[in-house]
C-alpha cells in the first residue's frame, strides 16, 4: 500500500505538472480570446455579465414614533433618540390616521 508521504510527493509533482501546462497554454489562450474580442467587439459586460448588486432587504422606514413637543419622528430603527430613551414608547406611537 502506498504511504501518505509518497502520495503527498505524487500530489506535489502533479501540481507542478499542472502549473507547467497552464503556463504553456496561457499565452495561446489569451491570444485566442483577444482575437475573438476584436472580431466580435465584445465588451466586458458581454464577457463577464453585468455586475449585480445584492438586493437590499426592504425595511419599513415609515416613522412609528413622534415627539409631541416638537414633532420629530423616529422609525424605530437605529439608536433611540434622547426624547424617547428609557420611556414608554406607547405614548409616542403614531397611529395610522396620524401619519403625515
Amino acid at each position: 500500500m502506498t504511504s501518505y508521504r509518497e502520495l503527498k510527493e505524487k500530489a506535489a509533482a502533479l501540481e507542478a505538472q499542472i502549473e507547467e501546462a497552464r503556463e504553456a497554454e496561457f499565452d495561446d489562450a489569451l491570444a485566442e480570446v483577444r482575437k475573438l474580442v476584436g472580431l466580435f467587439g465584445f465588451l466586458p459586460d458581454d464577457v463577464f455579465g453585468e455586475k449585480r448588486e445584492k438586493p437590499r432587504k426592504q425595511t419599513d422606514k415609515r416613522p412609528k414614533y413622534r415627539n409631541p413637543d416638537n414633532g420629530v419622528e423616529w422609525s424605530g430603527m437605529g439608536r433611540e433618540p434622547f426624547w424617547i430613551k428609557g420611556k414608554d414608547r406607547a405614548q409616542f406611537q403614531i397611529r395610522d390616521n396620524e401619519i403625515s
